[in-house]
């Protein structure tokens, strides 16, 4: 045997778990791509909000916090402002109780976004709540604790077989055979894949793609403390990003698993979207792509044995709340693996609970 835990994904799913993990026994992270965090962890909006998302993912996002707190540099401020048309009042108004907005006029909002186009905006939000998340301090961070405690991360290694075996797991990649005690499904868009390959009934995971473009800074104006701008509904939103802004069509598109890029026309309509509301034109890209958001039937993330399989361990469905709920997901893992009582509560742990989709 060569480990206790082998986890076949090396996002920010698959590699805090093998943090956690690695205080329990030995962990083998097996990563298809070249490194850690190619798709969707390397791909993603990096916000803390923890008021986003089903009431489980909230709870997990709010367990979340103290392992962030933590952390020095991994948060830093950024907030949200939430801006709409008159004729989207409804939607504005569920936005604003759901993520706890405050209303502010459209003249304070200008004030905070100078480019804000007053003929079209009526509506607006702010929350300060949000912060900034440094994705990559906190993939190293979790790699170097699960390395220190003697973990392997092997990369170049996609799965092209898994094998139930006496002892455990046999799993077949492009850099060799492994084998484990347990086998951690981390793998993201490719879960019910990896199930299908271990024998495992797949829950009905769906992947669905999100277009991003880097757009110099509106009229040259520093972005650097503008907070998260989006639209209701999220059909659209702006994000500063290393001086320049991000902006995506924020859409949901079936896909399947592949290594994503942006849709031009898709991506057109979305700062279409954008444009309509700020004063200023988008003349360039200087950037654009796509990440795959994986959900479950439910939308919530899935943490625990199968329930068939029980060697089988399904931390999937991070959807866009990977990094938001990595410190809570990851230790709930640990701690069902481990047998130990979870620090989270039992409903919680229950709505994350493989078993749930019978």
């Amino acid at each position: 045997m060569d480990a206790d835990f082998l986890i076949i994904g090396g996002g920010i799913a698959g590699i805090s778990a093998a943090a956690r993990l690695s205080e329990l026994g030995s962990v083998i992270v097996l990563e298809a791509e070249d490194g850690l965090a190619h798709h969707a962890s390397s791909r993603s909006a990096a916000l803390y909000e923890p008021r986003y998302g089903a009431p489980a993912v909230v709870g997990l996002s709010m367990a979340s916090e103290a392992h962030f707190r933590s952390l020095p540099g991994v948060l830093s401020p950024r907030g949200l402002l939430l801006v709409a048309k008159a004729e989207a009042r409804e939607a504005f108004e569920v936005d604003l109780a759901a993520m706890e907005f405050e209303r502010i006029s459209v003249e304070e909002a200008r004030g905070i976004v100078p480019i804000l186009n007053p003929e079209m905006v009526a509506l607006a939000g702010y929350a300060g709540h949000a912060e900034d998340v440094d994705t990559d301090l906190l993939v190293q961070g979790f790699a170097r604790e699960a390395r220190s405690r003697g973990a392997q991360v092997v990369t170049k290694a996609r799965v092209t077989g898994i094998a139930k075996t006496d002892a455990g797991w046999r799993v077949t990649s492009a850099a060799g055979e492994f084998s484990a005690r347990v086998l951690v499904n981390a793998a993201g868009a490719w879960v019910d894949q990896v199930a299908e390959m271990a024998g495992v009934r797949p829950l009905g995971f769906t992947p669905y793609r999100r277009s991003m473009a880097r757009i110099p800074a509106p009229g040259g104006l520093d972005v650097s403390r503008w907070p998260m701008i989006f639209g209701p509904g999220e059909d659209w939103y702006a994000k500063p990003d290393a001086g320049a802004l991000i902006v995506s069509p924020a859409e949901e598109d079936l896909m399947e698993p592949h290594d994503a890029w942006a849709d031009d026309m898709v991506l057109a309509e979305g700062l279409a979207r954008y444009e309509e509301m700020v004063t200023e034109p988008v003349t360039r890209l200087l950037a654009s792509w796509a990440g795959l958001r994986t959900f479950s039937p439910d939308r919530v993330l899935v943490i625990g044995p199968d329930a068939r399989e029980p060697s089988f361990f399904w931390l999937a469905g991070q959807g866009g709340y990977g990094f938001q709920t990595c410190p809570a997901a990851s230790r709930l893992a640990a701690d069902l693996i481990g047998g130990r009582a979870p620090e989270i509560g039992a409903e919680l742990v229950a709505a994350l609970d493989p078993a749930r989709f019978g």
